[in-house]
This record gives structure tokens, C-alpha cells and sequence, in this order.
């Protein structure tokens, strides 16, 4: 580097000199500080000068400005005032817009966030919109279910229930899936209903299991319940089978009711059989506790209650057999499927045909008073049959004595007799024969008992009293033993019952012994009068066997002769007595 010269260092040195001497000189100020320094000394005299002159000049030009800009200078004086105060104003407006920033700032969040769930809104509006078609099938479910079930179309509504069902199982939280599955449960209930109702109706095996298996796939009850819907259905079908009966005919409702039941109630044990047929032990009873075994001794149980309830009822010895064959053929039938009660009938009937037989032979001696009571005593023609006539009957013949014609009392009490035999005869049990015969006996005590009442009671005249003795007679020696002689016909060998009881007529056979009137005549026994007292009522006849020892005993002339019973054939004594229609024949 060169080295510098020796005058240029002396002039640096000087003007280094010179600044420290003039200290209060700007930096501004130091051009115009050098070059006064350069001046000589008569030009520094006249620098005050020469300065003054330039500070004149320039006052002069300001001047001359400012008179020729004053308008300019008066609006800078005002825009600088004006200006003064706006920004004392943008001061104020800044301190309230420095108070209001936080509230923006919360305005600008919530705008943010009002603005995200719009966005969120306009995005689910845009999905559905895509999925519109989609959407309105479902919404549509309820509806086509409804319809569905109403139509029968049972596999496609539940179809849906199980499309609903598995919606709500991936979709739990979606409200319309949720509301979706509400309606879809209510009309499942519709549904249930329905079937429930086809199960209370007249269906075949085919269609039962159809509807179990709809039952089934709704799951709304388990296999236990599911049998017990199934025999309370098929119970309230034949309940109201049976409701639809007429129950003020005792016997057509009784053959209805067995009908019933020797059909249908075959089939709902079959039906369930084959429904629930997953107990391979074939025993119902280690699976479902016997329910089966219960229900259906329910129905006997009430099947029975209903037969001991209104055989009662029944006033035909005839209807009371119709019923017993069907109901024997019934519980036949029910024993292919293990509900053989033919041994519980016996007991029903046998009681249904005393009380029959108590109840016509009541009748016989009643209407027997009521025509005692009204007898004029007066004598009447003889009644009878040519005597070749009886040498051609058959010792089977059970044909009233013609002679009892001459006693109307006698001839009312033997049409009783004959009808309560009549309605006896089709359906006769052979346990009942010793009850039957003390029926019998009591009837005929009865009797007796009236006539000897009625001798006490009333006063007769001689002619009266003899008519008397003759109807006392005619009772010992005919009606007895005709008594026992149709007894017999229904039960071979039971005569002996009736004839062994002679103390029941003690008391008119010392009436008879006691009478001043002994030379009566004595009435002539016709030939099955005489069989009976010599061969004790043991004559052939033909006999039905019933299963369960209920035995029908009777005699085809019993049924065929009796039909020629006694009729009274004098008019004088029609207007004396004021039961005419006791003196007619007896309904075989």
C-alpha cells in the first residue's frame, strides 16, 4: 500500500482541529464549516454580510409565497387541524375496536362452527339425496308387511321382519332404523294374531305345520310355549264347534258333541304328534311334561262332566242307546291314540237309566192315583179275547191281559209299567237288575199302598165296595205278576226278583180274607200269567251284549205286542174320570 504524503496529512490534521474547535456544528453543518475555513480573512469579514443579504433574500421569497400561497397554507393550517382530530376519534374508535376483538373472535368461532355443521348438514342432504331410492324402500316395509299379512303372504312378510331385524342389528343408533323396527314390531303382533286365529279354525295337518313354522321363525315363543298356543288354539276351535250346538236338545247336542270328538279331537292328537315330533323316546311326557297326556284328559274330563250333566236330561230309552253306541265307538276310535276311557261310561249311563226308570215308574203310579181318584165305581162289560186266541201266543208274549179292561185304574198303572219297560229295553244293564227290580217293587208297593189308602178314606156302597175288592184282586192275581213277566223279558231270569217280593200285597191280601165279599170271581190268568208263575219268569228271549258289562236285554214281542196295550173302550167311563189319555195304550 502506498504511503501517504506529507501534505495530505497536514490538511487532515487541520480540519480535525478545526471540528474539535467547532463542536456544536451538525454533521449538516460541517460542508459549510469547511468552507468557511477555506475562506481567506477579508472574505470571513465579509461572510456576515454577504449572509444577511442571502437571509434577506430569503424572507423576501417567503414572502412572496406565502402572499401567493396563502390559500394553500390555510388549508394545510386546517387539514393539519382536522387531521388533529380524526385521529383523536381513530384513537377512540381503536380502544372500542380493541374491546370488541374478543367478541368477534367468538362471533368468527361460532360462525366457524354454525358453518361445519351446515356443511356437515348439506353433506348428509347430499347422501340422501343419493340414496333416495334406497331410503323410500325402506320406508316402505312397514307398509308392504301390512300388506303381506293381509294377504296371506306369510314367508315374504317375515322376510322383511328378518331384513328389519338385521338392520336394527347393524344400525342400533340410526332413529329411523329404530322407528322403522317399532313399526315393523307392531305389525309382527298383527301377524302373530292372525295365525294364531287360522290355528282356532277347521285346518289339516298340512297347514298346521305351515303355521308352526311361521310361529317359529317370529320366535317370540319357545318350544314349550309354542305346544301349549298350539293345544290352546286347537281346544278353543272345538269349544267353539260345540258352542254352536243346540243345547236345549239334549240328545242331538250329546250326538254332536261325540261326533266332535271322536273326529277332531283324533286329529289334534295326530296333528301334535307329527308337529312335535323331536322326542325320539316317542313318549310326550319326557319332553314336554306330559302336557299332551294333560290336555287331552281336559277334554275327556269334560267330555265325561258334559254326559253326566245332560243324559238327565234325556226321556228316551232309545236315545239314551243311540248315545251310548257312539260314544262307546268314540272312545274306540280315541284308543288308537291312547284315550280309551270306554271304562269310565258305564258308571254315566247306568245312572242316566235308573233315574229314567224311577222317574216313569213315579209317573205310572201317580197318573195310577190320579185315576183312582176319579173312578166312578161302576160295573163294566167284560173285556176279552176269543179263546182260540190264546192258545196261539207264544209263550214270549208280554200282551196285557184283556181282563185288566174292567179296572182303568189297573190298566193306567200297567201302560206306566209297560212304557218305563219300553224305555228300558234298548239299553238295560245287567248291574242294574236288582235296582231296576226294587224300582219295580217299589211302584208296585206303591200301588198297594193307595189301594189300601183308599179303602181306609173313602166310604163305598156295597155294589162299590165288591168293584173294589175285584180291582184289589185283579191287582194281586194279574197286574203282579205281568209285572214280573216284563221284568223278565228284559232280564232273563230276573222274574224271581219281582215274584219273591209277595209281602208288598200283604196288606190287600187281608183286605181280600177280611171281606164279607168272598165269593168273587176270580179273573182268568192268561197263558203268559200262568208261565210266569209256573216257570218263574225264565222264558227265552233274546239278548244284545254292550262292551263294559252294559248288556241290552229284550224281546222282540216285547217291542212288537206291546203296541196292542189296553184301551178303554166305554165312553161312561171317559166322562167319569178326567184323565182320558191314561186309558190309552202305552208308547212302545
Amino acid at each position: 500500500m502506498a504511503m501517504a504524503s506529507p501534505e495530505h496529512t497536514a490538511s487532515s490534521d487541520a480540519y480535525t482541529e478545526m471540528s474539535n474547535l467547532l463542536p456544536l456544528a451538525s454533521a449538516a453543518q460541517q460542508p459549510y464549516v469547511s468552507e468557511l475555513l477555506s475562506f481567506t480573512l477579508d472574505r470571513l469579514h465579509k461572510e456576515p454580510e454577504l449572509l444577511k443579504v442571502d437571509a434577506e433574500r430569503i424572507r423576501r421569497q417567503m414572502q412572496e409565497v406565502a402572499v401567493g400561497n396563502y390559500r394553500a397554507f390555510i388549508a394545510a393550517a386546517d387539514a393539519l387541524l382536522e387531521i388533529r382530530e380524526e385521529v383523536s376519534s381513530i384513537d377512540k374508535h381503536l380502544e372500542s375496536l380493541i374491546a370488541e376483538i374478543p367478541k368477534l373472535t367468538s362471533g368468527c368461532t361460532e360462525f366457524v362452527d354454525s358453518a361445519e355443521d351446515i356443511l356437515e348438514k348439506r353433506k348428509m342432504n347430499q347422501t340422501l339425496l343419493a340414496n333416495h331410492s334406497t331410503l323410500l324402500d325402506l320406508l316402505e316395509i312397514p307398509q308392504l308387511m301390512e300388506t303381506c299379512v293381509r294377504n296371506g303372504n306369510y314367508d315374504e312378510a317375515l322376510d322383511l321382519e328378518a331384513f328389519v331385524a338385521k338392520l336394527t342389528t347393524m344400525h342400533p343408533k340410526i332413529p329411523v332404523i329404530q322407528a322403522l323396527a317399532a313399526e315393523v314390531r307392531q305389525t309382527t303382533q298383527s301377524l302373530l294374531f292372525q295365525l294364531l286365529q287360522k290355528l282356532r279354525s277347521n285346518i289339516q295337518l298340512p297347514e298346521c305345520l305351515r303355521l308352526i313354522g311361521y310361529l317359529r321363525r317370529i320366535g317370540v315363543f319357545s318350544e314349550y310355549e309354542m305346544r301349549l298356543q298350539f293345544l290352546r288354539c286347537r281346544e278353543a276351535w272345538l269349544t267353539g264347534i260345540l258352542d254352536d250346538l243346540d243345547q236345549r236338545n239334549p240328545y242331538e247336542y250329546l250326538k254332536g258333541m261325540v261326533n266332535c270328538h271322536r273326529m277332531h279331537l283324533f286329529d289334534v292328537v295326530n296333528q301334535y304328534r307329527a308337529i312335535f315330533a323331536d322326542d325320539t323316546s316317542g313318549n310326550e311326557e319326557n319332553y314336554d311334561g306330559g302336557l299332551l297326556f294333560d290336555w287331552a284328559m281336559h277334554q275327556i274330563t269334560l267330555h265325561l262332566k258334559t254326559l253326566k250333566l245332560m243324559l238327565p236330561s234325556i226321556s228316551d230309552g232309545g236315545s239314551l242307546s243311540n248315545i251310548l253306541d257312539q260314544c262307546m265307538y268314540c272312545a274306540m276310535g280315541l284308543g288308537w291314540v291312547g284315550l280309551d276311557f270306554r271304562g269310565l261310561l258305564p258308571p254315566l249311563f247306568e245312572e242316566a237309566v235308573l233315574n229314567l226308570f224311577s222317574k216313569n215308574m213315579t209317573t205310572a203310579v201317580e197318573n195310577f192315583q190320579l185315576v183312582l181318584d176319579s173312578h166312578r165305581w161302576v160295573p163294566l162289560p167284560s173285556v176279552g179275547f176269543p179263546a182260540n186266541s190264546f192258545g196261539e201266543e207264544s209263550q214270549d208274549d208280554v200282551t196285557p191281559p184283556s181282563n185288566l179292561m174292567e179296572h182303568p185304574p189297573l190298566a193306567v198303572f200297567i201302560n206306566g209299567v209297560s212304557a218305563a219297560m219300553n224305555e228300558l229295553r234298548p239299553c238295560a244293564p245287567i248291574s242294574l237288575k236288582n235296582l231296576i227290580a226294587q224300582e219295580l217293587v217299589k211302584g208296585l208297593q206303591a200301588v198297594s199302598d193307595s189301594l189300601l189308602r183308599y179303602n181306609t178314606t173313602r166310604m163305598l156302597k156295597t155294589n162299590e165296595s165288591v168293584l173294589f175288592l175285584k180291582l184289589c184282586q185283579a191287582f194281586i192275581e194279574v197286574v203282579f205278576p205281568h209285572s214280573a213277566t216284563c221284568f223278565g223279558r228284559c232280564y232273563p231270569g230276573g222274574a224271581p226278583l219281582i215274584t219273591d217280593a209277595t209281602n208288598l200285597f200283604d196288606g190287600i191280601g187281608r183286605l181280600l180274607a177280611t171281606s164279607p165279599a168272598r165269593e168273587l170271581p176270580k179273573p182268568a190268568l192268561n197263558v203268559a200269567t200262568k208261565n210266569v208263575l209256573e216257570n218263574g219268569g225264565n222264558q227265552p228271549v233274546s239278548e244284545n251284549g254292550v262292551p263294559h258289562n252294559i248288556e241290552r236285554t229284550a224281546s222282540a214281542n216285547l217291542e212288537e205286542k206291546e203296541q196292542n196295550n189296553i184301551t178303554s173302550p166305554q165312553k161312561e167311563e171317559q166322562k167319569a174320570t178326567s184323565e182320558d189319555d191314561t186309558k190309552k195304550s202305552p208308547v212302545s
